[in-house]
C-alpha cells in the first residue's frame, strides 16, 4: 500500500500506464519518424550502435530488435538515455528532431525506455549476447544474368568479329541501385525479345556478306567433308556462343536445323540466327548446380567482370581441362585477363556507370552565362575522368588519390576551363594551380557539371553525390508534399546559394536531410556549374524584354566554403582540398570503393551475408596501398570461394 501511495504521489499511476508493445506501439513511432532511413547498413547513421533490421523483418526479429535497444538506455537515469535524447534532439542529433518533444510519440518512447531500464543485469547480459547479428544469412546470387546492352555488343563483336555497335538500337537500360547490370532489373520485355530477334537475323546475314572472310567456319566444308564440318561448326560455335559445351539434345537440334537448309552457308546462318536468340546466349551463367558446368560458370564470371564480354578460347579451354577449380588458378587467369587490352574498356564501363557520365551528357547550360559549354566540351570532361581513373588503376597508383590528386588529363577546351596552359597533345597530364585546390575527381569538370543546374551550381546535388557514390550512404527521400522552392534571387536580394539554402535549416521537414548533404556541397562552391574556379559568386541580372535598353547588372558575393560530413568524427573542412583529403583517409569511403566494385561485379546490392567478403577485400585493398587490381582479384577469388562453398553446401544437403 505504501509503495502504491508513493508512486501516485510521484505522478506515476499503476493504472495510467497500459502495457506497451514494441512491435505494435514503439516501432511504428520510429517508422513515422523515418529513423530507419538513416539507421541501416547503407544509411548515413549506419556506423552507429543503432541499426534497424532489414526490410521484411518478422515479428520475432522486431521483438529482438526492441530488446537490443537496451544498450542505448541508461538504466540508472532513464531520462538521460541516448534512445530518448537523440531522436528528440535534446542531445545533438545529425538527423535533427525526429520525434517532437512533449508529443504522444515521445510518451510511447519514454514508456519503452522505462521498460528497458527495469531489465536486470542478467537480462541485459543475455540481450547483449543475442543482439541481432549484422552478419550472416544466406548469400544471394543469380544463376543466370542477362547480357547488358554493352555486354551483348561486346560478345557479338568477339563471337562474329562484328565491328559495328549492334546494341545502340535496343531500348534504353535503366540505372538500378547505381548500375545498369543489376539482375533484378534484367527481365525480358516483348520489345527487347523482338529486338534480339531482328538483330540475330541481321547478324547472321552480315557475317557472310563477303563469304567466310571472318573465318567463322573452322573446317573445310568442300567436297565430301560437309557432314564432318557441319558437326564441328555446331560444336565449336555452340561452345563459344553458349560459353559451355552443347548438350546432346542441343547438338542434335541445331544440326537438324543446319541440315534443313539448301547449302552449307545458309545452314551456318540458320544456326547462328537460332543460337543468338537462345536463352543460353542471351543469359550468361554465373552459377550452376551441375558440376560439369561449374568451371564454365567460373570462366563467365571472370570474363564478364574483367572484360565485359565472353570468355576467350584460352579461358574456355582452361574450363574444359578443369583448371579453374582452385583459387590459385582463378588468380592466374585473372592476372592474365587484367593485362589484356580488353580490361581497359571494361573498366571504363564500370567507371562510366559509377560516376554517372550519362548525367554529364544530359546536362544543359544557360548560354549567356556559359557560352563555352558544348557537347564537345562534355565529351572532353568524360574522357579526362576515364583517363584519370585509368591512370590510377593501370599504373598501380594509390586509388584513394581519386580524391586528392592535383592533376588532370586535359585538351585545349578543358585547359580553358581549368585556366592552365594547353598541353602539346590532347589529354596529356597537367598539374593544376595549387590555389585552385582541385581535389581529384571532386575538382574535375565532369563531376562539377553533372552535379549542377543549367544556370548555377547545386550544393545539395554535389553533397548527395558524395554521400551516395563515395560513402555508399542512402539519404532519406524528401517528405511528401514538401515545397522544394527556395527564395528567389533578385537585384533587390542578391544572395549566395548557401544563404538561399538556409531555408532548409528553418524547415524541420528539410533540415534533417539537408544538414547531411548541403555542408559537403558548400565547400565546392568555388567551382561554377562547368567546373571553372571562381573566387566570388557572380550573379548576372539580365533586363526583361520591355527593359531592353537597360544594361545587364552584375553582383559579386563572397563565398563561405566551410563544411563538414555529419556522422564522421572530426570531419570539418574549409576548402575542397581538405574535403578530398578527408574522404581519401575515411574508412567509410575506402569500404565504399569495395562495395561499388562488388555491386557491379555481383549485379546486386550487398547484404549482411556479404559483410565478411567486403570486410576482407577492403582490408586487403588497404594493405596493398589501395591498388585497384588487388581489389579486383580479391573480390573475384572471394566470389569463386563463395560459389564453391554453395555447391558443397548443396551436396551435403542433397
Amino acid at each position: 500500500m505504501r509503495c502504491t501511495v508513493l508512486l501516485i504521489a510521484a505522478g506515476v499511476s499503476l493504472y495510467a500506464q497500459p502495457p506497451v508493445s514494441f512491435e505494435k506501439d514503439v516501432f511504428p513511432v520510429f517508422e513515422k519518424a523515418g529513423c530507419r532511413h538513416c539507421h541501416n547498413r547503407d544509411g548515413v547513421a549506419g556506423p552507429t550502435r543503432l541499426r534497424f533490421p532489414e526490410d521484411g523483418a518478422d515479428a520475432k526479429q522486431l521483438a529482438d530488435f526492441g530488446d537490443s535497444l537496451v544498450v542505448l538506455v541508461d538504466r540508472k537515469a532513464p531520462d538521460a538515455s541516448a534512445l530518448l535524447q537523440k531522436p528528440t534532439n535534446r542531445l545533438k542529433h545529425s538527423g535533427g528532431e525526429r520525434i517532437a518533444q512533449g508529443s504522444a510519440e515521445e510518451s510511447v518512447l519514454r514508456r519503452w525506455v522505462a521498460i528497458l531500464a527495469r531489465r536486470s543485469d542478467a537480462e541485459v547480459a543475455r540481450i547483449r549476447e543475442q543482439r541481432p547479428a549484422e552478419r550472416g544469412g544466406q548469400v544471394q546470387g543469380a544463376v543466370l544474368r542477362r547480357l547488358t546492352h554493352q555486354q551483348y555488343a561486346n560478345t557479338i563483336r568477339d563471337l562474329l568479329h562484328e565491328a559495328s555497335d549492334v546494341a545502340n538500337q535496343f531500348p534504353p537500360e535503366d540505372f538500378v541501385d547505381g548500375f545498369k547490370n543489376q539482375y533484378k532489373n534484367q527481365t525480358l520485355s516483348p520489345i527487347q525479345v523482338e529486338a534480339y530477334s531482328l538483330m540475330a537475323e541481321r547478324m547472321a546475314q552480315a557475317a557472310f556478306r563477303r563469304g567466310d572472310s571472318r573465318k567463322l567456319i573452322p573446317c573445310d566444308y568442300r567436297g565430301g567433308k560437309q557432314d564432318a564440318c557441319r558437326a564441328e561448326f555446331v560444336r565449336t560455335f555452340g561452345r563459344r556462343a553458349f560459353r559451355r559445351p552443347l548438350e546432346a539434345a542441343e547438338f542434335a537440334r541445331y544440326e537438324a536445323l543446319f541440315k534443313a537448309e539448301k547449302d552449307f552457308i545458309t545452314g551456318v546462318q540458320a544456326v547462328i540466327e537460332a543460337m543468338l536468340q537462345s536463352p543460353a546466349f542471351l543469359f550468361w551463367m554465373e552459377d550452376t548446380a551441375r558440376d560439369d558446368w561449374k568451371p564454365y560458370a567460373a570462366a563467365s564470371r571472370l570474363s564478364y567482370f574483367l572484360w565485359n564480354t565472353m570468355p576467350d578460347d584460352a579461358l574456355l579451354d582452361a574450363a574444359a581441362a578443369g583448371e579453374l577449380h582452385s583459387t590459385q588458378a582463378v588468380v592466374q587467369a585473372a592476372k592474365r585477363m587484367i593485362d589484356n587490352p580488353k580490361a581497359k574498356p571494361a573498366l571504363d564501363e564500370f567507371v562510366s556507370q559509377w560516376l554517372r557520365f550519362d548525367r554529364a551528357f544530359a546536362a544543359a547550360r544557360e548560354r549567356r552565362t556559359f557560352p563555352q559549354f558544348s557537347r564537345e566540351l562534355v565529351a572532353a570532361m568524360v574522357e579526362e575522368s576515364k583517363r584519370f581513373v585509368g591512370d590510377l588503376v593501370w599504373n598501380d597508383r594509390n586509388f584513394m588519390d581519386l580524391f586528392r590528386a592535383n592533376y588532370g588529363f586535359v585538351n585545349a577546351d578543358l585547359a580553358a576551363v581549368y585556366q592552365v596552359q594547353a598541353p602539346s597533345r590532347d589529354f596529356e597530364k597537367v598539374e593544376f594551380k595549387p590555389e585552385h585546390q582541385r581535389p581529384g575527381i571532386l575538382g574535375q569538370a565532369m563531376f562539377l557539371t553533372l552535379t549542377s543546374k543549367p544556370e548555377d551550381t547545386a550544393p545539395t546535388s554535389r553533397g548527395l553525390f558524395v554521400r551516395e557514390q563515395f560513402l555508399c550512404q542512402q539519404v532519406p527521400p524528401p517528405p511528401a508534399n514538401v515545397d522544394n522552392n527556395l527564395p528567389p534571387v533578385s537585384v533587390a536580394r542578391p544572395v549566395t546559394n548557401r544563404e538561399r539554402l538556409k531555408e532548409h535549416t528553418f524547415n524541420k521537414a528539410c533540415t534533417s536531410c539537408h544538414s547531411l548533404i548541403d555542408p559537403i556541397g558548400f565547400t565546392l562552391e568555388k567551382f561554377d556549374a562547368i567546373g571553372m574556379w571562381r573566387d566570388r559568386h557572380k550573379l548576372l541580372f539580365y533586363p526583361d524584354e520591355h527593359e531592353a535598353k537597360k544594361p545587364m547588372k552584375e553582383v559579386m558575393l563572397d563565398l563561405d566554403t566551410n563544411g563538414q560530413i555529419a556522422g564522421i568524427p572530426n570531419s570539418e573542412f574549409t576548402n575542397p582540398r581538405e574535403l578530398g583529403e578527408l574522404l581519401a583517409k575515411t574508412p567509410q569511403c575506402q569500404e565504399c570503393i569495395t562495395k561499388q566494385v562488388f555491386r557491379y561485379m555481383a549485379g546486386r546490392r550487398d547484404t549482411p551475408a556479404d559483410v565478411p567478403m567486403i570486410t576482407e577485400a577492403t582490408a586487403r585493398f588497404r594493405e596493398s596501398g589501395f591498388k585497384f587490381k588487388e581489389l579486383l582479384i580479391c573480390l573475384l577469388t572471394s566470389r569463386d570461394r563463395e560459389a564453391r562453398g554453395k555447391a558443397l553446401h548443396a551436396q551435403r544437403h542433397n
